[in-house]
């Protein structure tokens, strides 16, 4: 054993032994209770930053840690590799999207075994190699089986100078992100999946996610968004049309002066084509397509429209009300129309105030503050009703199920459950994506893919010149095909997957990847699943986690799992920031984990960012304590190197262990506390930071033993043997080393975990502090069971506490038996 601690050596060595023994290999064993941990899986860019690290350190901890209590644990890692920034670096570079992530994935790999993370890369999936996609299209198709894939025409991000359509985020404030030009909207024909189908379910069941944090659940319930409350049809006058509203206060309907609908309504052309209104109407619909949907709904924003030349008729009170068109309503939420009450809303008070529109209260909310009669602002919608017809004088709230019957009676209506939630885009104008299996055929409509002929792969013969339609739109031996249910010539979809669809299910197709007959095998899922613990940043809390909740119920649905939840705990980290600010290239405020690994190691990286805080809460970095912790794996290395040889040849593995010195005592204590604090921490809280502060004060412990001269080698080899296999979840080289070194034959990751002894953890002698006017004086050993009255005297008698005392007079002395003496001295 060298006498000085040469991590780069260690590491290397231990990376190399686990991979030639595929040490972390997973064989479904249905006779062990199962452990699955997931950390989300990158998006292969090239380069790990710290906030990977922090992620992998806490899932590897955690793995490691069960694996060691017994538990069959599954520990995967793959890679979200479709995406944009593999297609725009086609366009910047001339090199295709595969070679580029293919060539980020060999780099990332290597930088995951160079932090010597526990996973199994027999099972490692890449979500753009055919061999997965092609099962996402096998899914895919079943999803269309079962109606919940559909095709509808929906405005889209449109760059008229590069002509093409634009993600989301590829649009910089309402500019495309290539050439700067403003961003316009474009109707197109486009893939949907029936998400809506399974609102209610996906709200309801979160309340049995005991395991995941209420702020993520209560994200999830807003996105989600359900309201109840009642539609109403308003007739447009001089027409056969209604126009449908959907309002959760059917109680302020007396109040409704105009009614406003989305400029994408379908009425709007209807109603004003080859009018006086046409003409000012499509001006603002074209003004509209040139804002995004952030800027139409600010509350903050003036309000704009235009009037369309056509009245509604009020079912409650047959009074004629102007529509108008106005940006800040959308029409995919509720019936794109809104019943607007100026008098107790402020938005449409301030469009009334704008247009000239009457504003009616019907709400008296009895504050003398508040003029009815002379509003200055929207009043507050929480009182009697007044100016309501026969619901007069009725609390507002609780007139609201009597309307409801109401309408339904009056059948302009009925009560009515809505969700925010909308039915999810998942057709993308790209290339680097999962093709679509569907193809059109002039007499058959739009048809699936014949299952046998998948995957649908991606075409080679394409162009990237970030213009256009998808690349995809050049490959003529792509869209050229035969129908699969007539044999007629036809075209494929040239749209590809939202990359969120891929990720939807991997953590399935980790339990049984080289299934080559479906998507994995049943008996497989439901052996592992659901993820025992996921763990991810707080970014994902309604997309992907909802995406992936939904995907859990279908597949569940048809049969494919049992499973109707996919994460049964979930863990989010926070994030590493420096400087006050997260890590940034344009802040300057970088610290790679390769710097750090070459400069101290990946175990000091390791335990450094474990160490520093509470995993759920911001890491600040500290350059100052990544040393602090290296100096203390120096300590933890240095102790062993010196008694390795002695420690060897003790025999503490069998018998009883004999502790007769109060030394020997605390040293036990302090062991078995140890060992409890950690279990307790890793096992359940994930309080890794107090768990490895526990191995330090273990480790203090430590060295005050062994300057003693009579130590007892047993009790010296079973604390540090014990100190190693509670530190190697956290510190996985150093601990295989330091374990191989003192002759045990097994991984330090096989070997059992330890347990404490509970008879341990109770002390004959306590350490008493001693203070003099609340300052740190003196520390006494004394019997735990020593009376207030023998623990003043011996805190009187103490050197320490005489010299400081001096002339002064104790004038009081406040004790904690057990813990504490405090003189007060004048």
């Amino acid at each position: 054993m060298r006498d000085k601690y040469n991590f780069e050596e260690i590491e290397k060595k231990w990376q190399q032994v686990w991979s030639d023994e595929h040490a972390f290999k997973t064989v479904d064993d249905e006779t062990k209770e199962k452990y699955y941990v997931l950390e989300m899986f990158p998006y292969p860019s090239g380069k790990l930053h710290m906030g990977h690290v922090r992620n992998y350190s806490i899932g590897d901890a955690i793995a490691r840690f069960k694996k060691m209590k017994g538990y069959n644990v599954l520990h995967p890692m793959g890679w979200d590799s479709f995406g944009l920034p593999a297609e725009n670096a086609a366009i910047k570079n001339g090199i295709h999207p595969a070679i580029w992530t293919d060539s980020n994935i060999a780099e990332m790999h290597k930088q995951l075994a160079g932090l010597g993370f526990s996973y199994d890369w027999d099972r490692e999936v890449a979500t753009c190699k055919d061999d997965y996609y092609r099962w996402m299209q096998w899914l895919f198709i079943q999803f269309q089986k079962k109606g919940l894939a559909y095709k509808k025409e929906n405005p889209v991000n449109w760059c008229p100078s590069c002509r093409t359509v634009l993600a989301n985020e590829q649009v910089v404030e309402g500019c495309c992100e290539r050439c700067h030009t403003p961003v316009t909207k474009k109707h197109l024909s486009q893939w949907y999946l029936k998400i809506t189908d399974y609102a209610n379910r996906l709200l309801e069941e979160l309340d049995t996610l005991d395991g995941w944090p209420n702020k993520v659940k209560l994200m999830q319930k807003n996105w989600i968004g359900k309201s109840t409350g009642a539609q109403i049809r308003f007739a447009i006058d001089g027409t056969d049309r209604e126009l449908e509203v959907f309002t959760t206060r059917c109680d302020t309907v007396y109040g409704v002066t105009f009614m406003v609908m989305a400029p994408e309504h379908p009425y709007v052309t209807e109603l004003t084509k080859g009018t006086e209104y046409e003409q000012a109407t499509n001006d603002y619909i074209d003004e509209c397509t040139h804002k995004s949907e952030i800027e139409r709904v600010s509350l903050t924003r003036e309000k704009t429209g235009v009037f369309i030349g056509h009245y509604c008729v009020n079912p409650f009170n047959d009074k004629k009300i102007p529509i108008y068109i106005s940006d800040y309503v959308m029409m995919d939420y509720g019936t794109g129309a809104v019943m607007a009450v100026p008098a107790h809303d402020q938005r449409d008070f301030e469009f009334a105030r704008k247009f000239g529109l009457d504003i009616v209260p019907v709400v008296d909310v009895e504050d003398p503050a508040v003029d009815l009669n002379n509003l200055e602002s929207a009043a507050p919608a929480e009182g009697r009703l007044i100016n309501s017809g026969e619901f007069n004088g009725m609390d507002n709230l609780k007139a609201i199920p009597r309307i409801i019957d109401f309408i339904e009676d009056k059948r302009i209506g009925q009560k009515t459950v809505n969700y925010k939630l909308r039915d999810w885009l998942i057709s993308r104008q790209r290339y680097w994506g999962c093709p679509i299996p569907m193809v059109y055929c002039e007499d058959c409509g739009w048809v699936p893919e014949n299952e046998k002929n998948l995957p649908v792969k991606l075409p080679t013969d394409i162009e990237f010149t970030g213009k256009g339609e998808s690349p995809i739109a050049t490959s003529k031996t792509f869209i050229e095909t035969i129908c699969p249910c007539c044999g007629k010539p036809a075209k494929r979809e040239i749209d590809t997957m939202d990359t969120f669809v891929d990720s939807s299910w991997y953590f399935l197709r980790y339990c049984d990847p080289k299934n080559t007959e479906k998507p994995f095998d049943k008996q497989k899922a439901d052996y592992w699943m659901n993820v025992d613990q996921y763990i991810g940043g707080v970014e994902h809390a309604i997309l992907h986690l909802l995406y992936a909740r939904f995907f859990q119920k279908v597949l569940a649905d048809l049969g494919l799992v049992t499973a109707t939840e996919p994460f049964r705990n979930l863990l989010t980290q926070g994030m590493v920031i420096k400087d006050g600010a997260k890590m940034s290239k344009s802040l300057g405020n970088v610290v790679s984990p390769e710097e750090i690994q070459k400069k101290y190691g990946a175990d000091t990286a390791r335990l450094f960012i474990l160490f520093a805080a509470p995993p759920e809460k911001e890491l600040d970095w500290s350059d100052a304590g990544v040393e602090g912790i290296y100096r203390f794996l120096n300590r933890v290395y240095r102790l062993v190197y010196e008694y390795v040889t002695d420690i060897r040849d003790a025999d503490s593995a069998t018998g009883e262990l004999v502790v007769s010195t109060s030394e020997d005592r605390a040293l036990n204590y302090q062991l078995n506390k140890t060992i409890k604090k950690v279990s307790e921490d890793v096992g359940g809280r994930f309080s890794f930071n107090t768990a490895i502060s526990s191995i330090m004060e273990l480790v203090n412990e430590l060295y005050k033993y062994k300057q003693l001269d009579n130590v007892n080698m047993p009790l010296l080899d079973r604390a540090v043997k014990s100190m190693i296999l509670v530190l190697s979840p956290f510190t996985p080289h150093i601990c295989e080393e330091l374990w191989s070194e003192l002759g045990e034959e097994s991984r330090v990751f096989e070997a059992a975990w330890p347990e404490f002894d509970e008879s341990a953890l109770v002390l004959d002698e306590v350490e008493i502090i001693v203070q003099i006017n609340g300052k740190l004086k003196d520390k006494l050993t004394m019997s735990k069971d020593a009376s207030n009255e023998e623990l003043e005297k011996a805190a009187r008698s103490s050197d320490k506490v005489k010299e400081v005392v001096g002339e002064l007079s104790i004038v009081k002395a406040v004790i904690i038996p057990g813990k504490l003496v405090n003189f007060v001295v004048k």
